[in-house]
């Protein structure tokens, strides 16, 4: 592992592919993780593991100041294009020779054998889902729109504690849903609701994974409310609000 700067490598022990028009692009077992954002990591190539042959250099450049210049490329297959880019003199000496895939114009990706949504997974974060019969009540604006003694409580590795409900314990009447969706590679795709109290909307404050992953099939059909834009008591003890990106 090395850490220059703000951006930490470490090589990764799984196996990781990348498809794209129904093709691997990438296979390796000697993938780099490269945090070159805090909050989740990059997979670079080993160029060896890379069908160089459907990279066409596009002629452009983007510089970083902790990694360096990169050299654009679009990947070509079957019809489908892909983008890729690479360090040729790159400040972080492990990045040589490596290639990363821009991850939402790839079709597909995969840690082993099972595929992996939105961005690579952190090594680092942990999940625990825990049934919990503490009472959970959620007020907006002085109102309670949620009570519950059946919580699962979510600890997610540098986000606060979610508290998700039974939708029969949260007074549904109230919410309304909304074509908000957001992703997760740890729960899955979560869709929203607004709440309206007294004539004032609160967009977007509930969430639930109808049909989540697998490691979060614990809350399957429940919902969870912004602890950073309501009040939550749990058994009666008003918890303060965080302050995170959602805030």
């Amino acid at each position: 592992m090395s850490d220059r700067g703000r951006v930490k490598v470490e090589k990764s022990q799984k196996q990781v592919r990348v498809m794209l028009g129904g093709e691997w692009v990438a296979e390796t077992t000697n993938a780099l993780l490269v945090w070159e954002v805090p909050y989740y990591p990059t997979y670079y190539f080993p160029k060896q593991d890379v069908n160089t042959e459907v990279l066409v250099a596009t002629g452009e450049t983007k510089r970083s100041p902790s990694r360096g210049e990169a050299s654009q490329f679009v990947v070509k297959v079957n019809g489908s294009e892909g983008a890729a880019y690479t360090y040729l003199d790159p400040k972080i000496p492990e990045l040589a020779d490596h290639y990363a895939f821009v991850w939402n114009t790839m079709d597909h990706w995969f840690e082993e054998n099972e595929e992996v949504y939105v961005h690579a997974r952190d090594p680092y974060t942990r999940l625990d889902i825990l049934p919990s019969g503490r009472r959970v009540r959620v007020e907006i604006d002085g109102k309670t729109v949620a009570d519950s003694t059946h919580a699962s409580f979510l600890y997610e590795t540098n986000l606060p504690t979610r508290y998700y409900l039974p939708k029969s314990d949260v007074a549904m009447e109230l919410l309304d849903p909304t074509d908000t969706a957001s992703a997760c590679p740890y729960k899955g795709t979560a869709r929203y609701w607004s709440v309206t109290i007294d004539g004032e909307e609160h967009k977007d404050v509930v969430w639930g994974y109808d049909t989540p992953l697998p490691e979060s099939q614990k809350i399957a059909g429940m919902v969870s409310f912004y602890n950073e834009k309501v009040d939550i008591y749990v058994d009666e003890v008003l918890e303060e609000r965080p302050k995170t990106k959602f805030s």
